[in-house]
């Protein structure tokens, strides 16, 4: 899996909040209800923002898992989540190293809820379908939020954005270097098709980035591993992705660069029992 350095997780963080889908929140809490410890597994946590965004705005008791492959990471996150919940009751976190590729559902046994943020474009199709079957077999619900759509929208525009999207894309859609074939922006798609299928409910919601002048060291940032990203994909693209990516640099520094990047967000819950009748 692809390692994210701590200070991109925090920088994009304020950003991530305000993108995340809040419409998802009143049917996840219906779901969970206010009865017993809600049982959380965050998966591929970095450090800890869906954790920190979402542990206040759900109710009672909660003991949240964390996964991730880098224990760094995990250490931030475990020591930041909050303490108490949206009610005032005890949030309570540990920490797992381990491969989430390789849960199962007997491993996701007597969990509540699984919660992933920026993780399932990262997912090849086998192992986004081993995961929703998982899920479903274990009945637990799934928060998936902020996984890339492919779109985005720069003001003002430039003649070269659709070729440095249309190869954007293509590279989160690429072999990694493991071989493994990743969805990239489909993987909204796949997932709420795979959950559905395993008979789950989905709700799907946007949830875009919307950058404005105020957030330009994360512009650039972004614009950096946006047209780098391209420019691996399309090494072709060099000579004028780097006049295009100093014009757009220029732009951010003087507050004149606004940026829509898009994400979907997917709510799935367990088959009712009516359905299962």
């Amino acid at each position: 899996m692809t390692a994210f350095a701590p200070d991109w997780l925090y920088l994009r963080e304020p950003a991530d909040a305000a993108a995340r889908a809040t419409e998802l929140l009143d049917p996840l809490r219906a779901h969970l209800g206010t009865g017993d410890e809600v049982v959380i597994r965050d998966l591929g946590c970095g450090t800890g923002s869906l954790g920190r965004w979402l542990a206040a705005r759900l109710p009672g008791t909660q003991h949240w898992i964390l996964h991730d492959h880098d224990t760094e990471l995990l250490s931030h996150a475990q020591a930041s989540l909050p303490g108490t919940a949206l009610d005032g009751s005890p949030v309570d976190v540990v920490a797992e190293q381990r491969d989430i590729t390789a849960l199962r559902a007997a491993d996701l046994a007597g969990t509540s809820l699984v919660t992933a943020s920026a993780l399932l474009d990262l997912l090849t199709g086998d192992e986004l379908t081993t995961l929703a079957t998982a899920v479903v077999e274990a009945g637990c619900a799934a928060l998936l939020m902020l996984s890339v759509t492919g779109k985005v929208e720069l003001s003002p525009a430039d003649p070269l954005d659709p070729a440095l999207a249309a190869a954007f894309n293509a590279h989160q859609r690429r072999v990694a270097e493991d071989g493994r074939r990743l969805l990239g922006p489909n993987a909204v798609d796949v997932a709420a098709t795979a959950f559905a299928g395993l008979g789950a409910r989905v709700v799907r919601a946007d949830s875009a980035w919307r950058l404005g002048p105020d957030q330009a060291e994360l512009q650039r940032q972004w614009l950096e591993g946006w047209v780098g990203a391209a420019v691996e994909q399309l090494p072709q693209l060099r000579p004028v992705a780097d006049v295009y990516l100093r014009r757009r640099l220029e732009m951010a520094a003087a507050g004149e660069l606004h940026a829509v990047i898009h994400h979907g967000d997917l709510l799935v819950l367990p088959p009712s029992l009516e359905a299962a009748a």
